[in-house]
């Protein structure tokens, strides 16, 4: 194995950390947004690009792990199946909850109403992140995967 090669399995584990850094930091704009409770009109489009941008970055991320990362963890390590299984199912969680703040930013919803949303999304999301990076970052140290960050990990 060349150094390069080395290289390249060694950086999904950070890669997987340095999308989850991002989408934080997306989450905190979006916190930002909520906690301004602006009713103005200018604000309400703001929120709702924030909003747009995350949920569509996490979503993203959440398909690319189930379509690309998840299947190849599974054929590599089957002793995970239950850990990404779990994982899956936080990701369906999230897609939910995304669907409601979604629904809440498009009907105008109160800052209180979309505070509770965002709250909400962020204690899952924040959980899920800490979970699969306890139980896969040394796994991705390893996994020989031949494919493009953006298609498993989601918009970078």
């Amino acid at each position: 194995m060349t150094g390069g090669e080395t290289t390249r399995l060694i950086a999904w584990g950070e890669e997987l950390r340095s999308v989850h850094a991002r989408l934080r930091n997306a989450l905190s704009v979006v916190r930002d947004a909520v906690a301004a409770g602006e009713p103005a009109e200018a604000a309400g489009r703001d929120l709702l690009l924030f909003c747009h941008g995350f949920c569509t970055a996490l979503t993203g991320h959440h398909e690319g792990e189930d379509r690309e990362l998840f299947p190849a963890i599974a054929a590599a390590h089957p002793e995970l199946r239950e850990t990404l299984t779990q994982l899956e199912q936080d990701h369906a969680m999230i897609a939910h909850l995304i669907g409601g703040l979604e629904q809440a930013v498009a009907s105008a919803a109160t800052p209180a109403e979309l505070g509770r949303h965002v709250e909400g999304i962020a204690a899952i999301m924040e959980s899920h992140f800490r979970f699969e990076e306890r139980r896969l970052v040394a796994v991705l140290q390893t996994l020989a995967l031949d494919a493009e960050p953006e298609r498993v990990l989601g918009p970078l």
